[in-house]
């Protein structure tokens, strides 16, 4: 497991993740040993998932196999679309058979930019030899605050999507060709095959500091845990920001990080600390 970039004084009053090979294998279902432990987690601090996505795949992917009761689900923030979307839990509307999770916020692009967006992407992916012809699911997705090119699709298998684009020079080049034709909006790389065009100013970094306001915790008292803290990734704006950062390389380092993390937290609440948590949390502290 990659280190802590960034330490906190304390330990974190709110833990941050990223959905896709943090959480879970990218557009896969979280698997249950990763559920115990955020479950665990989320017993003693609040905690943010904020990704790219759109909300569905929080619910496919997260929500469907977390198996949380209503006080878990109270403390878990869920921000799609790099936190243009904001959603909290609502117990009392679970009880009247209503979805209990409430958008409190969603800061969306207009039909007009979305229609223009769709044309130039398809438009300058064609001209690039980007437009596949064998594609799993829509190439092109209006997520209300983004628009998300996924080049093979949204459905696209694992080993396909790692294959398409291993260097990042594809992303890179159809994101530098649309991004002067959409000078209002910004265009940048997202997942592994995917290109997100969305608001000016609008990043994981943006969907934090929403996130501060909206709970009232400081920045430097949370911590974010993503697979893509590189300069090239797309988690790197949280740690640009100076939010404590601590770089997985897939679900299974969340795990072993996220179970030491939430021993550590929960001795401190009962007033003493776990050594073997603390050893296995290594630098960071």
């Amino acid at each position: 497991m990659t280190q802590t970039d960034v330490s906190p004084r304390a330990l974190p009053r709110l833990v941050a993740f990223d959905l896709d090979d943090t959480l879970a294998p990218s557009k896969s279902a979280m698997p249950p040993a990763m559920a115990t432990a955020l479950r665990r987690l989320l017993d003693v601090v609040p905690v943010c998932i904020i990704s790219g996505g759109q909300v569905g795949q929080f619910r496919d992917q997260v929500l469907a196999h977390l198996d949380a009761d209503a006080d878990e689900l109270s403390r878990l923030h869920l921000m799609p679309t790099c936190g243009t979307r904001y959603y909290t839990y609502d117990p009392s509307r679970a009880q009247s058979d209503e979805d209990a999770w409430t958008l409190v916020y969603a800061n969306d692009l207009t039909p007009e930019q979305i229609r223009t967006g769709f044309e130039i992407v398809e438009a300058q992916a064609r001209r690039l030899g980007l437009w596949e012809e064998q594609t799993w699911g829509e190439i092109l997705e209006d997520r209300g605050s983004q628009i998300t090119f996924s080049a093979l699709g949204q459905e696209a298998p694992l080993d396909a999507k790692r294959a398409w684009d291993p260097t990042g020079e594809k992303k890179a080049a159809l994101r530098d060709a649309v991004a002067p034709l959409l000078a209002d909006l910004e265009v940048r790389s997202g997942g592994s095959t995917s290109v997100d065009i969305t608001l000016k100013g609008v990043d994981k970094a943006y969907g934090m500091k929403r996130l501060a306001e909206m709970t009232g915790i400081a920045l430097e008292e949370m911590i974010f845990v993503g697979d893509r803290l590189d300069p090239e990734g797309n988690d790197y704006p949280v740690k640009a920001l100076g939010v404590p950062c601590q770089a997985v390389s897939g679900w299974q380092d969340t795990v072993a990080y996220v179970t030491s993390l939430a021993s550590l937290i929960a001795s401190d609440v009962h007033g003493g600390e776990d050594p073997a948590a603390q050893v296995s949390l290594g630098a960071r502290l």
